[in-house]
């Protein structure tokens, strides 16, 4: 009885094991027919803004299915070619990550057309703590000091943010936007328009300048009308008092109303003399 048991198991086992042979064939010989495209890939993690040579590529099978648009297939045409964003290893290549051709390598093959970048300088506190990294954006906060820079002294201290979503291309002179930990610098590059970009630098010749670190994916504009000491300290601003006439305008006004004023006249006789008084 108890061999005719373990005959059974055996059997069962062995059934078994076929279907597993017959099934991973079966998969095997389904992934084998899946049509490959040869396309660049990298062959080591490549930073933006580098120039690609021959070694950093090679080309490799990639299923037809999940091929990525705009992928390359020609190793040679790419020779040369600057990287405008990171390309990790065995990722295929894209027109969509390379600059344009002759463009190049450095800095300047990151920046967007009709942008501009423009370096600021910034302290441990400024800089957020080092937490602004490349491809993070900010916003730019600006504040300036009553009686100085040429206000006047009647000006009240205003803190307010001037430019919003400004993207940051490099700390200090690094572009990798690989790193992930925060590195206190003296210096943050920053992508700007042209308008931009005099906005920037007027505000850092009339006050302090401060980078106020954003969520990466949130679009909203800040609609805010500046933090002022009143509003700071909750003190309603006082009511402007009334502008008096000049005292010349109340004299010359006087004046006129005195020579517009009818006068009453009478007659004198004194003997062979007459004369006239006006009151």
């Amino acid at each position: 009885m108890k061999n005719r048991r373990a005959f059974t198991m055996m059997a069962l086992a062995i059934v078994l094991g076929l279907g597993a042979v017959a099934m991973a064939s079966h998969f095997l010989l389904r992934q084998s027919q899946v049509k490959g495209v040869r396309v660049v890939v990298a062959t080591a993690d490549v930073n933006l803004g580098q120039r690609l040579v021959p070694e950093m590529l090679k080309v490799a099978d990639w299923p037809a299915d999940s091929l990525p648009a705009g992928a390359l297939r020609d190793p040679l045409a790419l020779s040369g070619r600057v990287l405008k964003s990171s390309v990790l290893r065995g990722e295929p290549l894209t027109e969509a990550k390379l600059a344009p051709a002759g463009t190049l390598g450095g800095l300047s093959a990151l920046i967007a057309e009709g942008k501009r970048a423009i370096t600021v300088r910034v302290n441990d506190v400024v800089g957020v703590a080092g937490f602004a990294l490349p491809g993070n954006f900010v916003d730019i906060l600006v504040s300036t000091q009553s009686g100085s820079n040429g206000l006047p002294q009647g000006e009240q201290a205003i803190s307010k943010i001037v430019l919003e979503r400004i993207l940051v291309l490099a700390v200090a002179q690094e572009v990798s936007r690989d790193d992930t930990k925060p590195r206190v610098v003296n210096a943050v590059t920053l992508e700007v328009a042209p308008e931009q970009a005099e906005k920037l630098d007027l505000a850092r010749s009339v006050g302090s300048l401060s980078l106020v670190l954003r969520n990466q994916i949130d679009p909203e504009p800040a609609t805010t009308a500046g933090a002022t000491k009143n509003s700071l300290l909750g003190i309603a601003a006082p009511a402007p008092e009334p502008v008096a006439a000049p005292a010349v305008q109340r004299t010359v006004v006087r004046q006129v109303a005195r020579r517009e004023a009818p006068r009453h006249c009478i007659g004198a006789i004194d003997g062979l003399r007459s004369r006239q008084e006006c009151l």
